[in-house]
């Protein structure tokens, strides 16, 4: 799963990373860039719910392949276009098939994995994803330098091609029931999900990935160029300083697996970790620290963050009833999306307007938001339990 979690989040940004080159190639502004951000998580976040729904009837693992594909295709699409609206397209297809990986991610990692070795398993799972990040930005920059930004979009097709294969030749190893397989028939139905999903404990997890997502959309998407334009930096410090960002983050996952199998306070560990993210993420957007500090700071603000994905994601399966893996997760995680919609085009009048600093600013203000949203998270006591 760490690998197909990985090649998702390379997607997410594969596009993003050469928006610059996109710009000028295709003559279009940023807020219309921003835009093409916009439409892949709209699709993905009204999709996801959907798609946990398919995971609970059919499998996680027929679904995965369909989303895999899908975001090939999107990258395919994207590497061929000669026009706005070609971007428009491959941004629908793409979004399509992102919108499963964490319904089916989930679904398999608890159904599989040991409960008292779920943190370490959560871990690495996060991990995959922001080393997917961390490697956007290099082989976007190289390869675009290379081949242009449409090679290196159609060369991120192939590698989605290669990752397709993999998994298909160890598909037994992904294998799991469907859930609804195994539910009561007097609990099924599409009313008792839908009441479920709109209970307070999974809406309030639903509203603390809302905020985390601004967070994501700023650094990912509109890193670089932010800090390209208030540094006056080039595009490589700035790409390795989104790198740094990524990988610290990794680190911090790494870090918080261990930390969230050793603790009865998950809620103060999100917490903490928010708290000293924003704390860096405020040094940058401040600019009081010379550019070559840049990747220093970015770093321990992705550490920091990082830190908390493991307990986040034990708070959340505290909340989820047996049977409901798909759809819980593949709902929760679709407020990422939902708070994808807007930021991006926000983001992009911001740079379009001259204002990068704002874009850090931002990310300090949704961290403090969601900071008061972890203190109010149902299910962090129940996430605290020993195993026994």
């Amino acid at each position: 799963m760490a690998l197909a979690h990985g090649l998702s989040h390379f997607f997410q940004i594969a596009t993003a990373v050469v928006f610059p080159l996109i710009k000028d190639d295709l003559g279009v502004s940023y807020v219309a860039l921003g835009g093409t951000v916009a439409l892949y998580y709209v699709v993905s976040g009204i999709c996801q719910t959907a798609a946990g729904f398919a995971v609970d009837r059919f499998g996680a693992r027929r679904v995965l392949f369909c989303g895999l594909v899908l975001c090939a295709v999107g990258a395919l699409i994207a590497g061929l276009a000669h026009s706005y609206e070609v971007l428009v397209a491959a941004a629908i297809v793409a979004g399509l098939g992102n919108s499963v990986f964490h319904p089916c991610d989930f679904s398999i990692l608890n159904a599989r994995v040991d409960r008292q070795r779920l943190g370490y398993a959560f871990s690495g799972h996060g991990i995959a994803g922001y080393l997917g990040y961390a490697a956007a930005p290099m082989y976007g920059i190289t390869m675009a330098a290379a081949a242009g930004w449409r090679g290196a979009l159609l060369g991120a097709a192939a590698i989605g091609a290669v990752v397709i294969a993999i998994l298909a030749f160890h598909r037994d190893a992904i294998h799991v029931e469907p859930a609804d397989s195994h539910k009561d028939a007097v609990k099924t139905g599409l009313l008792a999900d839908v009441q479920l999903l709109l209970s307070p404990p999974i809406l309030m997890c639903f509203g603390y990935f809302i905020l985390v997502s601004v967070g994501f959309i700023a650094m990912q998407n509109f890193g670089i160029a932010s800090m390209m334009s208030l540094y006056g930096i080039s595009a490589a410090l700035a790409s390795a300083s989104l790198t740094s960002y990524l990988l610290g983050g990794a680190a911090g996952i790494l870090a918080g697996g261990f930390v969230a199998s050793h603790t009865t306070r998950h809620d103060l560990v999100a917490v903490g970790g928010l708290a000293v993210a924003a704390l860096f993420m405020f040094a940058i957007a401040a600019a009081w620290l010379p550019a070559a500090a840049l990747p220093v700071l970015a770093a321990a603000s992705g550490f920091s963050s990082g830190l908390t994905n493991p307990s986040r994601d034990l708070i959340v399966r505290s909340t989820t009833p047996p049977g409901s893996t798909g759809k819980v997760y593949g709902f929760v995680y679709s407020g990422l999306d939902v708070g994808s919609m807007v930021t991006p085009v926000y983001f992009g009048w911001l740079l379009d307007g001259g204002r990068p600093s704002v874009v850090f600013y931002t990310v300090v203000v949704s961290a403090i938001l969601t900071i008061a949203t972890v203190l109010n998270l149902p299910g962090k006591r129940e996430a605290a339990r020993p195993s026994s």
